[in-house]
């Protein structure tokens, strides 16, 4: 098959839509011979940051000398994305044999009588037969939504699970409270696999905390400003190991933000992060953490040179990505109310009295009226574009709403529109941006890109 044509193969299962459960998965990987089971995973879980997390945790293997594979979710340009293997993305040739075996097993399956799996689960599968092929050391496992029901939790025995935040997303599948939430999320916990986790609301932090000694699972809790907490689950206490302490913020720029801390007991006097924003060291505290776990078990071996490395090298497109400077032009995938808060702080630490132009999209299901509140915080222009998805909300539609909240706004109308724009007010801009939704960002990316290769 050509490239086009397995992405048309695998798009097929779209209109089987999103559903969540097991059964699908776990017939279909019995068909394949359970490729999943020979893999060494760390599973990744949390309504924000778990994609900076993985990439931070991708990257300090490989620095380490480890084979790793990284599954993510969703992609912003090309579909070949959402697999990495030893710093590649899957070729096209590997990506269409791995969809034909998988294939072949899907017609088996449907023959056989058994519901056909979603697009999400072919996708999970293609990646889990891709990685067992390239004999990975590890791999590192992004959840696509939620997680008890994910199609990713099909891994059994992880070496350790994360959840790196709760807040309000997909509530249509997960529940309308953090706690149902969580308990959605910590459905990757494993008997006797440690959990580390970052989240803010202590009741959310009691939910996933519960279950962790219910599955004997070790609890480790990587928020700085969590209480001072520390027990052992397995000792039977109701309390949990709080992992990191005494964190020092040394300097923030759009460079680089630099800090230290205290992980486990062993110290880091300079962490380079080249991911940028406040979240970002949160995202990064989580990561050592996992890493500290894992080489205190002495279930990997790791140097602090080249974990410090590995941060450093981290980066993760569409997050605080900038295109270019002078003026700034960024793009960030935030796409829930969480998000758009972290972004919103970001940009009045980063550029506060500057002049800022922002570009926002959305989906019509998200927290739209939030969103908008915590972007209007900036001070910018806001000008009202639209994402490239089915379930955009429209820019006019957008620009009407943001309008209701009290705030002025512009329709910017499709992206390509929107970069036209965006470009026309370079001079009179010291900040443009473009957010709301990955789909968005994405087609910016691309547009904005090739822009500037064909020196428009």
């Amino acid at each position: 098959m050509t490239y086009e044509e397995t992405l048309e193969k695998i798009h097929e299962f779209g209109k089987f839509g999103s559903k969540l459960g097991l059964e699908r998965m776990i017939t279909l990987m019995e068909y394949l011979g359970n490729p999943q089971d020979k893999l060494k995973a760390i599973h990744v879980a949390g309504t924000n940051g778990k994609g900076s997390v993985c990439r931070y945790l991708y990257s300090v293997l490989l620095q380490n000398g480890y084979g790793v594979g990284l599954y993510t979710s969703p992609y912003l340009e090309k579909f070949t994305e959402r697999m990495e293997c030893n710093g590649e993305l899957i070729s096209e040739q590997d990506l269409a044999s791995c969809t034909e075996e998988v294939l072949i097993q899907v017609d088996r399956l449907i023959s056989d009588g058994f519901e056909s799996p979603t697009e999400f689960e072919v996708i999970t599968a293609i990646a889990f037969l891709y990685f067992w092929k390239k004999r990975v050391d590890y791999v590192v496992l992004e959840v696509g939504l939620g997680g008890r029901g994910d199609s990713t939790n099909i891994i059994q025995n992880p070496l350790i699970t994360v959840i790196t935040s709760i807040s309000f997303d997909h509530m249509e599948y997960l529940g309308d409270t953090l706690e149902k939430i969580a308990f959605e999320k910590a459905g990757i916990i494993k008997e006797d696999a440690p959990i580390v986790c970052n989240v803010k609301d202590a009741a959310a932090t009691e939910v996933i905390a519960s279950i962790a000694k219910k599955k004997n699972a070790l609890f480790y809790n990587a928020d700085r400003f969590s209480s001072n907490k520390q027990f052992n689950n397995k000792n039977g206490d109701d309390g949990y190991t709080k992992a990191v302490h005494n964190v020092i913020i040394k300097n923030t720029s759009m460079d680089a933000y630099h800090f230290s801390a205290e992980i486990m007991g062993e110290n880091y006097e300079d962490v380079m992060l080249s991911m940028i924003g406040e979240h970002q060291v949160e995202n990064a505290l989580c990561a050592l953490t996992v890493l500290e776990i894992l080489k205190k078990e002495d279930i990997m071996s790791l140097s602090q040179k080249m974990i410090l490395k590995g941060m450093l090298q981290a980066k993760q497109i569409g997050r605080l990505e900038v295109l270019q400077k002078n003026p700034f032009v960024i793009i960030d995938g935030a796409h829930n109310d969480a998000g758009a808060k972290a972004l919103s702080d970001s940009l009045q630490k980063h550029f506060k009295g500057k002049k800022i132009l922002l570009f926002i999209g959305m989906l019509a299901d998200k927290e739209v009226d939030k969103m908008i509140n915590d972007f209007a915080k900036t001070g910018a222009v806001l000008v009202a574009t639209e994402p490239d998805n089915p379930r955009k909300l429209r820019a006019e539609d957008l620009c009407l709403k943001v309008n209701k909240a009290g705030f002025d706004c512009k329709v910017g109308g499709l992206p390509k529109n929107a970069v036209q724009y965006a470009k026309e007010k370079q001079t009179d801009f010291d900040v443009i941006v473009f957010a709301g939704s990955l789909y968005l960002i994405g087609k910016i990316r691309e547009i904005w890109k090739h822009e500037e290769y064909e020196g428009k």
